[in-house]
């Protein structure tokens, strides 16, 4: 997600000759398209004091691990994990490109079969975020590094490290400025009197720790589904607080996050609920998401042969206080899942965006199958 703290004073500059936008027949041809660009700048400056504008994030909560915890590295039913994300949001307030994320990640278990009760988890975490036509965005790069204790058949701990670089850039030719608006429109061919005092793109170093705890009990079946998992954990972010040199050079607020999940079997049917919270704080910003989603089993695992593959649907979703509610669902067949889910703008900016905020999608490929892995051995631990 865009970071508006950095782009305060170009929005607030571009809007500075109120007089010009209300004269004459300009004002009367495009008065509605005004009237929604405006209620955008202005909405997106004070949402930025009540929602999260420094870091990206994606509203299927436990979809991108790496993104919430580093000690969730390696924390899975499989050897090797890779998910992709993929965000699109706010086309509906933009008559230029939207902001985009896309995130890969990549994890795995190390020492599984050398060590009896631990073993180790490492990972890569990559996301590209580009946000309108200045392209202003993020491209960065973590490797993640955990420990992962299992106390005994239902309790296990982790803790994680993450650290990478990243660098901040925008394409300052393709921005807007008052001095460029002829009194019909903007005029692109006029110059923008303003003086490059600012770097277009810099680089920074990173750095995140966390901790997590998962628990687990029972089996899941179609004639018993009486299993219950939870995960918790924390995680710091920005630990070295990264410099931020755009124009004035500021420091990233460190972030904090809390999470939690939990798949909840309804016994004797073939549905469980798995309810999830995650809170997230960062310098002045706060984000809250809480949601639900029922998981419905169509085909149980072979227990012996696995000519047939578990599949099950999941429908539900997530509430981000004070910004959209998000409808979701995800499908699971084998190694295989896919996740849909859609933004529903309730914040300041509907009046803008009309309720549409964008979609979101996510695949994610576990291997070996992970409603087969580890079944009769030490290392079926039950995570989420």
């Amino acid at each position: 997600m865009i970071d508006t703290h950095h782009i305060k004073p170009l929005v607030l500059k571009s809007f500075l000759p109120i007089s010009l936008i209300f004269s004459l027949p300009f004002w009367a041809q495009c008065r509605k398209k005004i009237i929604r660009w405006m209620i955008l700048a202005i909405g997106t400056l004070m949402w930025q004091q009540g929602a999260f504008s420094q870091d990206i994030h994606f509203s299927q909560i436990y979809e991108a691990p790496l993104l919430i915890n580093p000690a969730l590295t390696g924390k899975f039913n499989g050897d090797h994990r890779v998910i992709l994300n993929y965000k699109d949001q706010w086309g509906s307030v933009t008559t230029g490109a939207p902001y985009r994320t896309e995130a890969l990640s990549f994890d795995m278990g190390i020492l599984k079969k050398k060590w009896d009760n631990s073993f180790l988890g490492a990972g890569l975490f990559l996301y590209n975020d580009q946000a309108g036509d200045t392209k202003m965005g993020t491209i960065k790069a973590n490797v993640s590094l955990s420990g992962i204790l299992i106390l005994d058949n239902q309790n296990v701990i982790s803790a994680g490290l993450q650290g990478g670089f990243a660098q901040r850039s925008v394409d300052a030719s393709q921005m807007r400025w008052d001095n460029q608006f002829d009194g019909t429109g903007h005029n692109s061919a006029l110059s923008s009197g303003e003086v490059n005092s600012y770097n277009e793109s810099f680089l920074f170093g990173d750095a995140a720790a966390g901790i997590s705890w998962s628990f687990g009990t029972d089996n899941a079946t179609i004639t018993s589904n009486d299993q219950f998992k939870v995960n918790a954990g924390l995680a710091f972010f920005h630990i070295n607080r990264p410099k931020q040199k755009f124009g004035v050079i500021e420091k990233m607020y460190s972030k904090l996050i809390a999470h939690a999940g939990s798949h909840i079997g309804l016994k004797n049917t073939n549905i469980a609920l798995k309810p999830q919270f995650l809170f997230m704080l960062q310098g002045p910003a706060t984000e809250v998401n809480v949601g639900i989603m029922a998981r419905y089993t169509i085909r149980e695992e072979s227990r012996f042969t696995g000519i047939f593959k578990e599949t099950a649907l999941s429908m539900g979703g997530y509430l981000r206080v004070g910004d959209a509610f998000v409808p979701a669902i995800l499908f699971e067949m084998g190694s295989f899942a896919v996740g849909i889910s859609y933004d529903i703008n309730i914040s300041r900016l509907t009046v803008a965006s009309n309720a549409r905020g964008g979609i979101e999608i996510m695949l994610r490929f576990t291997n070996p199958n992970p409603f087969r892995y580890g079944r009769g051995t030490k290392s079926d631990v039950k995570f989420l």
